[in-house]
């Protein structure tokens, strides 16, 4: 008996000797994306604050924590011979902080956060912060193999991904609405920058579909030999890493922090509107005094009823002159 203990230690030593390696190699990798995310982002805080942008870039520090901690708890386990509880429970409870804290800037990102609207409605945050926290004991019950919670867990991710696609796709239906209302009154000052957000909702709603498809192909762990158990670590994390990186590239700050008047404060439903539009022509001189009451055409003044005070208004000011290139557009 103690030989056979003794033999099946270097066979095991053996076939788990590529992971040191491969999880130091994944710590740089991440956290040298994590670090330049959050320097990016706050070297454009003055631009406007994006809080979306924060969120996305914690996500990779968190798992670069858990690289870390898998490299040290696999680094002593190989080569020193001694596994730590201490570091195990540490790489559990990052790595189920890491796929929550996806979850749920994935979720954020589909019901248009920072992108469409500067703030999401109650429900909507009631919705996404609940989602969360089930996602989050399910996969505390799915690691501690806990009785019946793999299928708590596959009805967690399933109602996830249905959220995600299902707002993705109201996001693109209001965004093509207010891209063919702008064509047919001629906008051309809106037409760009909706074009390129419907363009970054397209590739989310892409990205998320290669998403499900690789979370299935990933977590079915046909064969748990040890043999091949660092290959499959390898193209779980590369396949994380990518579609991580992407979505973020997607909705990096020179786009996604575009601040329009047709972004509201607050998304309350789902009413395809535009906001009214008012187009005045004037020289110079009458552009310094738009100030006045005159120049105020279809503007609510706050002795309008209070119930109307909280609807968007865009007035665009047009000289025509030529001495003046161009149009001045307030």
């Amino acid at each position: 008996m103690q030989e056979a203990s003794s033999s099946s230690l270097p066979a095991l030593s053996t076939a788990y000797q590529p992971l040191p390696s491969l999880y130091l190699g994944f710590v740089a990798i991440w956290a040298a994306s994590g670090l330049s995310w959050a320097f990016s982002s706050w070297r454009n805080r003055h631009f406007q604050a994006n809080n979306l942008q924060w969120i996305l870039a914690l996500v990779p520090l968190i798992k670069a924590l858990q690289m870390a901690l898998s490299f040290l708890f696999w680094y002593s386990c190989v080569n020193l011979q001694t596994c730590s509880l201490w570091m195990s429970f540490g790489v559990y409870v990052t790595g189920i902080l890491f796929q929550t804290a996806s979850f749920v800037s994935f979720m954020l990102i589909s019901h248009g956060y920072c992108i469409m609207y500067e703030r999401l409605s109650i429900k909507e945050r009631r919705t996404t912060a609940g989602l969360g926290c089930l996602l989050y004991l399910s996969l505390i019950g799915y690691k501690a193999a806990v009785p019946y919670f793999t299928v708590f867990l596959l009805i967690n991710y399933f109602a996830s991904f249905y959220i995600i696609f299902r707002r993705t796709s109201q996001c693109l239906l209001v965004l093509r609405e207010q891209l063919n209302f702008v064509e047919e009154e001629d906008i051309h000052s809106l037409h760009g920058t909706l074009n390129t957000k419907y363009t970054m909702f397209k590739r989310f709603q892409g990205t998320m579909q290669v998403a499900a498809v690789a979370f299935i192909m990933v977590y079915m762990r046909a064969d748990d030999t040890p043999d091949n158990y660092w290959f499959r670590v390898l193209v779980r994390e590369w396949v994380q890493f990518c579609i991580f990186m992407y979505i973020g590239w997607n909705f990096r700050i020179p786009e996604a922090s575009l601040n329009l008047p047709v972004m509201p404060l607050m998304k309350s439903n789902w009413e395809i509107t535009m906001p009214p539009i008012y187009s005045v022509e004037m020289d110079a001189a009458d552009f310094r005094g738009l100030v006045s009451d005159q120049w105020h055409v279809g503007v609510r003044s706050a002795h309008d009823d209070s119930c109307c005070s909280s609807q968007p208004l865009l007035v665009l000011v047009q000289n025509p002159s030529p001495k003046i290139s161009g149009a001045t557009t307030a």
